[in-house]
């Protein structure tokens, strides 16, 4: 356990068991060529993108703050880098790994290379990674530039239908994300979520323009835009340390959709849906629907089969956050209502799969769901399950049936 942000049922089944904090594992050291750093398996996002920047250096992390780096590479790893250099799996060198067994060994393309596939992307199956080597490349720019905006629901289809035509499919250039949410904000109103959208671009305020004018002229209830050192952005964005996304002492219960396009119609059944259980139930009303589109080239440039990663033809990741003080009572509706969310994000999509990105799923999906729908790659994962924890010592987060 690291920085303990891990939402999935199955956490619940390790009963009698060890928990090994590896926190305190979170040295980071620019290797002399410049080209790589050596991580500690317990370091976390801000930490990593601060200690690379400071030396003129960036390489894949994912978007909170908070999250740990090898935590959420081992299901594959989002983040703001993802045009440019490919998900933080796609980017581990090697990585020192303690077995189910107490052996400590190294994996890499040239070191137990089929334990090395297995981690990126199912790798909280087979131990625990105490270091890593990661891929650093030269920071492209100095600042970025983000813009946040601010809707009510009556702008919604318009909303949506300026997203698609600006992601296009997940083609939209490498600089350039978008991320909005569904949420309450009484400030703003007291009887309907609002949306709330956060475009990030790589570069200038003049570059991002095209890209940003014509939700200005949405006529946003509020928007704000800066220019900010990359370190600053998550802090600058409301995904900072100290900020509600990575704050601990609540219940939450996510379940994930990957799309590869946004159904207008579809964005505002999930609304309503939103709305309603979260009328009916005020305690939920700290809840999210997420909608993430990160840039995409570096991901997709990755082949499929080179790494247990799966979901690679995904171009946006959609999820219910359902969030609450503790209290058991709300348990059953907050899973149902998740439930449902995601069913219907789902169904907009008529003909597709469902694909549930292993850092975000809840814990009832089916493994093809997670981890593939091709029978080598369940197989593979298989064999390296039976090979390496036979016994199921790592079987509390999302874990391979044998």
């Amino acid at each position: 356990m690291n920085k303990g942000h891990g939402s999935t049922e199955t956490l619940g089944n390790a009963k009698n068991a060890i928990e090994i904090y590896v926190r305190g594992l979170n040295e980071i050291t620019l290797n002399s060529d410049g080209n790589s750093a050596s991580v500690g398996g317990g370091s976390y996002n801000q930490e990593i993108i601060d200690a690379l920047w400071n030396q003129g250096k960036a390489s894949a992390s994912g978007t909170c703050a908070c999250v740990g780096v090898m935590g959420a590479g081992l299901g594959g790893g989002m983040g703001r880098f993802q045009g440019y250099y490919g998900l933080i799996a796609d980017n581990i060198v090697d990585a020192d790994l303690v077995l189910a067994d107490g052996k400590m060994i190294t994996v890499s393309d040239s070191s137990n290379p089929d334990l090395f596939w297995g981690l990126k992307g199912a790798g909280h199956n087979f131990g625990i990674v105490t270091r890593f080597t990661i891929k650093t490349y030269d920071s492209p720019v100095n600042d970025w530039y983000f813009a946040q905006f601010v809707y009510t629901q009556d702008k919604l289809e318009a909303f949506v239908t300026q997203v698609n035509r600006m992601v296009k499919n997940g083609t939209q250039p490498k600089e350039l994300m978008n991320f909005f949410i569904y949420a309450w904000n009484p400030q703003i109103s007291i009887t309907e979520p609002i949306i709330v959208q956060t475009i990030y671009y790589i570069g200038t305020k003049e570059a991002a323009a095209p890209y940003t004018q014509p939700f200005f002229d949405l006529d946003p209830v509020f928007s704000i835009d800066a220019t900010v050192p990359y370190p600053s952005l998550a802090n600058s964005t409301g995904l900072g340390d100290n900020d509600f996304t990575c704050a601990h002492g609540y219940n939450r219960i996510q379940y994930p959709v990957g799309l590869l396009t946004y159904n207008v119609t579809n964005t505002r059944e999930v609304y309503e849906i939103f709305k309603q259980q979260t009328i009916e139930t005020p305690a939920l009303n700290i809840s999210t629907c997420i909608f993430e589109s990160y840039s995409l080239q570096g991901m997709k440039a990755v082949p499929s089969d080179s790494t247990a990663y799966p979901h690679r033809e995904d171009n946006i990741l959609a999820s219910i956050l359902a969030a609450y003080a503790p209290d058991p009572s709300l348990d059953a509706t907050a899973i149902s209502w998740s439930r449902k969310i995601r069913d219907t994000m789902q169904a907009g999509q008529p003909g597709r799969k469902l694909n549930a990105y292993v850092n975000y799923a809840f814990g009832d999906e089916s493994q093809e769901e997670v981890y593939g729908y091709e029978p080598w790659r369940l197989e593979r994962l298989r064999s390296l399950k039976r090979q390496y924890d036979p016994l199921g010592r790592f079987n509390f987060y999302e874990p391979i049936v044998i």
